[in-house]
C-alpha cells in the first residue's frame, strides 16, 4: 500500500464537480457531486446526536439498502430546524440529481453543513445542479473538496493504492471540518471512495473499525455537530475478487481505508479554528481500551490543559486533574509531556497502571482566534 496525490476521483469510475451556486456571500464554492458511472456497495456512519438536520435522517433512508450511485453536498446552510421544508427540500435535492443523471432518487445521498436553523435555500441550489452535473470530471476532486468547506483554512484530501488479486485498487476521500468537533461517530462530512469489489456489509464492517481508531478519536472543542457524516461507496471496477468475508483481502483493505481515515481525521485537527498547536494523547495502563479512550477524551476536551499549552506552560497538573475527573482507580499514574523540536506537536503520554487498556487521542491548542471565529460566525 502507498499513499498517492488524488482524492475521491482517483479511483476509477468517479466523477465530481464543485462550484458556487450563490449562497456563499464569499463567493466559495458552496455545491458539489460525486458520481460513479456504476452502481456501488454503500456504507456510513452519521452523528449520535438526537438533534439531526434533515439530510442525515434523507440518508438514512436513502441507504438502508446498501446500494448508493450519486452523493450531493452543500455548504453555507445546514439545513437543520428547518421544518417540514427542511426534509423536503432534502428529499427534492436527491431527485434533481437522479432526474439530471438518470438513476434512482433513493440511490443519492445529501450531505449539507453550514449555519444552523437558516431557511434552505432551493432555488439556488435547484437552478445550478444541471450546470453541476453537465461539468462533472474525473479530475475534480479537489472541486468537490472545497464546495464542503466552511471554516476550514484548506481543503483535506488523500488518495492510497494497493494490490488485492493482482489488481490495482484505490481509496480515495475528502473531509470537512475545523470547528464543532467530537464527532462520537464519523466526522464533519467526509465522503470515501473506491473502487475495490467488497460487499455492502464488510464494508460497514470495515467503515466502523477505521472510524474507531480516527473520526472517534479526534475532538477540536468537544462539541458534537447535528449534521455529522461519513460515507463510503465501492464500485468495484478494479476487477478484484469481491470481498465477502474477513478475510486476507479485508485485512489489506481495512488498512488502507483507516489509513485514509487517520489521515483526514488528523487533517481536521490541524485545521481547528484558530489552532497553532497539534495534540496527541496516549494514554496506556488502563482496564480496558475504552476506559483509555475515555480518560484521553476527557484530557484533550479540557480547556483548562488545551489553553495552557497554547501559553507554552505544559502545566501536567491540569492533566492530572483531567484524569481524575473520570473517577478511576488510579492511585499511581505517571504523566510525561514532550515536544516536537518546533514545538508545534505536543505529546502527553499518561499510564495508569491499572492493565493493558490503551488509545490514542488527536486535539489541537485552544486559541484566542478560535473565540474570535466561532464569535462572529453567524
Amino acid at each position: 500500500m502507498k499513499v498517492i496525490k488524488g482524492g475521491v476521483t482517483t479511483p476509477k469510475g468517479f466523477k465530481a464537480n464543485g462550484f458556487w451556486a450563490g449562497v456563499k456571500k464569499s463567493g466559495k464554492p458552496d455545491l458539489g457531486l460525486v458520481f460513479s458511472q456504476s452502481m456501488c456497495s454503500a456504507a456510513a456512519v452519521f452523528t449520535r446526536s438526537s438533534v439531526k438536520a434533515a439530510p442525515i435522517v434523507v440518508c438514512q433512508e436513502n441507504i438502508h439498502d446498501g446500494r448508493i450511485q450519486a452523493l450531493i453536498a452543500n455548504s453555507g446552510n445546514a439545513n437543520c430546524f428547518t421544518g417540514e421544508y427542511g426534509f423536503t427540500y432534502a428529499r427534492k435535492m436527491t431527485e434533481l440529481v437522479a432526474e439530471e443523471l438518470g438513476i434512482g432518487a433513493s440511490s443519492v445521498l445529501v450531505m449539507s453543513t453550514g449555519i444552523i436553523g437558516r431557511p434552505f435555500p432551493y432555488e439556488k441550489f435547484k437552478e445550478a445542479v444541471p450546470k453541476l452535473v453537465r461539468g462533472l470530471g474525473n479530475t475534480k476532486g479537489a472541486s468537490f473538496a472545497k464546495a464542503i468547506m466552511t471554516t476550514d483554512l484548506k481543503d483535506k484530501q488523500i488518495a492510497v493504492s494497493l494490490e488485492l488479486d493482482g489488481k490495482l485498487v484505490t481509496i480515495g476521500g475528502c473531509a470537512k471540518g475545523s470547528g464543532m468537533i467530537e464527532p462520537n461517530m464519523a466526522t464533519m462530512l467526509a465522503c470515501v471512495t473506491t473502487d475495490a469489489a467488497i460487499s455492502s456489509a464488510m464494508l460497514k464492517e470495515a467503515l466502523l473499525e477505521a472510524v474507531d481508531v480516527s473520526f472517534n478519536s479526534i475532538t477540536v472543542d468537544g462539541c458534537m455537530s447535528t449534521n455529522d457524516m461519513l460515507s463510503v461507496m465501492a464500485n468495484g471496477l478494479a476487477g478484484n475478487k469481491k470481498i465477502s468475508s474477513r478475510n486476507a483481502g479485508y485485512r489489506l483493505f481495512l488498512e488502507a481505508l483507516t489509513v485514509v481515515c487517520v489521515k483526514l481525521a488528523k487533517d481536521i485537527v490541524l485545521d481547528g479554528e484558530g489552532a497553532e498547536r497539534f495534540f496527541e494523547i496516549r494514554v496506556t495502563g488502563a482496564e480496558t481500551p475504552q476506559q483509555a479512550k475515555a480518560v484521553a477524551k476527557k484530557i484533550a476536551n479540557s480547556n483548562l490543559v488545551k489553553t495552557a499549552d497554547y501559553t507554552d506552560n505544559p502545566n501536567w497538573g491540569r492533566v492530572a486533574a483531567a484524569i481524575g475527573a473520570c473517577e478511576t482507580r488510579a492511585t499511581e499514574t505517571s504523566i510525561k509531556i514532550s515536544f516536537s523540536v518546533k514545538k508545534n506537536n505536543i505529546f502527553i503520554n499518561a499510564d495508569l497502571g491499572l492493565g493493558a487498556g490503551a488509545a490514542v487521542v488527536y486535539t489541537c491548542d485552544l486559541t484566542r482566534e478560535y473565540v474570535d471565529i466561532n464569535g462572529k460566525y453567524n
